[in-house]
């Protein structure tokens, strides 16, 4: 695993980030802050994860590395958030899951810049959240969300857009 973490950036001590043994890299960009609590787990896949500068990422989050996370610019993230860019095989019945590996990617979880994410939000592989959207708390996040787009709800509905 590499973590390449600019000099500008605030993790706190507190922050838990696993290593990986598929070679996952973390990069935290110049600015970007990661909260006491924050949990990094490198889980079912070698994708990286990627917090862009300027970006938050508050307590209590979870982020499974799984097929990536990429955060642009200046995202906010509220606390206890969980990031699941990764499915688990489950298909047959004859084996345990746990057994079953995971099934192939969607694409991992992007999030453009400027994106408030609620808290307690869940984003699923597959996650495409545009420019400027805001994700309102407790929202199940899976698909492309248009840029500007204001998003809540479970299921998740477009509720407005920023002007």
């Amino acid at each position: 695993m590499t973590i390449e973490i600019h000099p500008t950036a605030k993790v706190s001590p507190l922050t838990d980030i696993e290593d990986s043994v598929r070679g996952t890299r973390i990069v935290v960009a110049a600015g970007a802050v990661i909260d006491s609590f924050v949990k990094v787990k490198p889980a079912g896949g070698v994708g990286d994860l990627v917090i862009g500068e300027g970006s938050q990422i508050n307590s209590g989050c979870v982020l499974y590395t799984g097929n990536g996370i990429h955060l642009g610019r200046d995202v906010l993230v509220a606390a206890n958030c969980t990031f699941a860019p990764v499915n688990h095989a489950y298909e047959s019945k004859d084996r345990r899951i746990r057994d079953q590996g995971f099934l192939p990617s969607k694409g991992g979880i992007v999030i453009e810049d400027d994106v408030w994410i609620g808290a307690n939000c869940v984003l699923l592989d597959g996650s495409v959240i545009g420019r400027g959207c805001v994700i309102g708390a407790g929202s199940v996040v899976r698909g492309a969300l248009e840029a500007f787009g204001v998003y809540a709800g479970r299921p998740l509905k477009r509720i407005g857009e920023r002007q």
